[in-house]
């Protein structure tokens, strides 16, 4: 018997690792004729640059749309892609981390399965994913793969 899998949700950072964890997520979508949504986590210290003006916000955008299409350039044409993004911490929500902003998306978006990054292999802090696997895999109430 087949699960019943119509959204598979991809955390992704700048990071290759959360590329690579896409790529699994491509496989599962494909595999169960699911749709795609990246979702794209931004670290607060970038969100912070940005307003101080010390960070580009269309750097930042660039980013996300650079990781956006080499997910792109990998997605059958069967798997449809969303996309959307949201900041890993707020000063004002001391519970939002990367893990529960996952896990907030998973259930506004209805996501049926979750693929998170583990720990980056360059350990960059601009880097947050990583962070948030464990998290997301405690309190998932979706399955989750975390590569």
């Amino acid at each position: 018997m087949d699960a019943d899998i119509e959204l598979v949700l991809a955390a992704v950072d700048s990071s290759d690792e959360a590329v690579d964890a896409a790529e699994y997520a491509i496989a599962i979508a494909e595999r169960y004729d699911a749709d795609l949504h990246l979702l794209h986590i931004l670290d607060q210290r970038v969100m912070r640059g940005v307003e101080a003006g010390d960070v580009s916000a269309e750097t930042v955008a660039d980013q996300q749309r650079a990781v956006t299409g080499r997910v792109r350039e990998r997605l059958p044409e069967t798997v449809a892609l969303s996309h959307s993004g949201a900041v890993g911490f707020s000063p004002n929500r001391l519970g939002q981390t990367p893990g529960s902003v996952v896990l907030d998306a998973a259930e506004e978006l209805e996501a049926d399965f979750l693929v998170v990054p583990r720990v980056s292999a360059s350990g960059t802090r601009d880097e947050v994913l990583g962070k948030a696997a464990l998290h997301v895999l405690e309190y998932a109430s979706q399955p989750v793969l975390s590569v």
